[in-house]
């Protein structure tokens, strides 16, 4: 069982200008680390600002006009409108009160302002979400076209119960519900108003709290635990996905992670350490011949040791073979807990484990939209290989390449998103001796 995270619907609650009562009251619970760093950071704070203004000069529109009209009022005096927020904008050098406006002009002025500060804050979201349609949801990119901004506030004004808790955003409304309940809904309806499906689920949909409860009581229950990875038969970045989707504290009590790799895996495998507070030992088994891996018996044989003289008495397996239940039958005093992959992993397996009271669990249900970190690490490092050819290499093929090679699933889009922000914004610089080298924009 999974269940659809809120860490996107979170932020653009933020950056549009959601009470903060109510983005505390649907966000807070699951994502109050996310919102502490959104709080501080300026870029999103000035959208957000900025957001909260329109949206109130949309709803008081004729009011503000009126007083601006007939009394020479401004938007810094009038009590509909956070002076605080205002202030703090000015402070940031985004200038907002002009001299002689009225309230078409400010809805064109902050309209600006939002568009020319915008895109400093994709990097709030992941490349695998379509920062366009985002951008898109701040703005009309026709905004200075004559009338247009007339149309959205009579759109805006009949249609109020459908803009999220009533506030403005540039989109056509329809009666979808809540489109801020999670990441799911969310990107479901972004994608679908502009005429596309959004496939991968496995982005926006994290395990279950019940799932992750039985690993923290697995933990909670052992001495010594230690987590197994047969590298051939897991994925580095579900399991990153795992570890990163975890309580962190609850994963502290951890001795280490053993990884049994071979040299026909992914490179990932190279990057895990750097991206987990867990010790973890790396073995890479050599092949006798190159046809027969030896994995799974030299991890076998490294369990068995961990338990009878590290004293290690549980085991957190990373594997679908079903060749270790041969391993787990043989230390009936070893606690062990499996996570498997559902396409390399039988049912009589998953029946043994039941049998012997073993839990298990996919890894394939834990979020693999926020490993961004490790995925992006593993690219840049497998391209930094091909840059002394780059003049004679096609960009397009060798994003793909850079894919195929650290063993990343994509969608065409996420390749060629990370083709037009990496690749062909490869820069030529020159050091102070002279001499030249191309350098990646990160």
């Amino acid at each position: 069982m999974t269940v659809d995270t809120k860490d996107m619907t979170a932020t653009i609650a933020y950056l549009i200008g959601v009470k903060k009562h109510i983005l505390e009251g649907c966000f807070d619970e699951e994502c109050h680390e996310l919102l502490q760093k959104l709080y501080s950071n300026r870029d999103a704070t000035i959208i957000r600002y900025l957001c909260k203004l329109r949206t109130t000069l949309l709803l008081k529109f004729r009011k503000t006009d009126d007083e601006m009209r007939y009394n020479l009022k401004n938007l810094d005096r009038l009590e509909w409108y956070d002076q605080d927020n205002i202030k703090a904008l000015e402070r940031w050098g985004i200038k907002v009160i002009q001299p002689n406006y009225r309230s078409e002009k400010y809805i064109v002025d902050i309209t600006r302002l939002i568009a020319e500060n915008i895109d400093k804050c994709s990097e709030l979201f992941y490349d695998w979400i379509s920062w366009e349609y985002i951008k898109e949801l701040f703005y009309s990119p026709r905004y200075k076209k004559p009338n247009i901004l007339k149309k959205e506030f009579d759109k805006y004004m009949a249609n109020l119960e459908y803009y999220p808790f009533q506030v403005y955003i540039h989109w056509n409304p329809k009666d979808y519900g809540s489109i801020l309940y999670n990441d799911g809904k969310f990107i479901s309806v972004l994608y679908e108003q502009h005429g596309e499906v959004f496939g991968d689920k496995t982005k926006f949909k994290d395990a279950a709290e019940d799932t992750k409860r039985n690993i923290y009581d697995f933990i909670e229950a052992g001495q010594k635990i230690a987590v197994v990875v047969d590298c051939e038969n897991s994925d580095v970045y579900k399991l990153y996905g795992v570890i990163k989707n975890l309580n962190q504290d609850e994963l502290s009590k951890i001795e280490k992670i053993i990884l049994y790799d071979d040299y026909h895996t992914s490179s990932g495998w190279d990057w895990i350490n750097r991206f987990t507070k867990i010790p973890v030992e790396h073995i890479e088994v050599a092949r006798v011949t190159d046809s027969k891996s030896l994995v799974d018996i030299k991890m076998t044989a490294g369990v068995c040791e961990a338990f009878y003289k590290q004293n290690i008495d549980s085991f957190i397996l990373f594997s679908s073979d079903s060749d270790y239940w041969g391993l787990i039958s043989s230390l009936p005093d070893a606690e062990f807990l499996v996570m498997y992959e559902y396409s390399k992993c039988g049912q009589a397996i998953k029946d043994a484990l039941s049998e012997r009271g073993i839990y298990y669990c996919s890894i394939d249900d834990f979020c693999s939209g926020n490993i961004e970190d490790l995925k992006k690490a593993v690219l840049f490092d497998t391209l930094e290989k091909y840059l002394k050819d780059i003049p004679y290499i096609n960009g397009k093929e060798l994003a793909v390449k850079l894919y195929e090679e650290t063993r990343i699933k994509a969608s065409e889009r996420e390749i060629e998103t990370f083709y037009n922000k990496y690749i062909k914004t490869l820069r030529l610089k020159v050091d102070n001796d002279g001499n030249f080298r191309i350098e990646i924009t990160r």
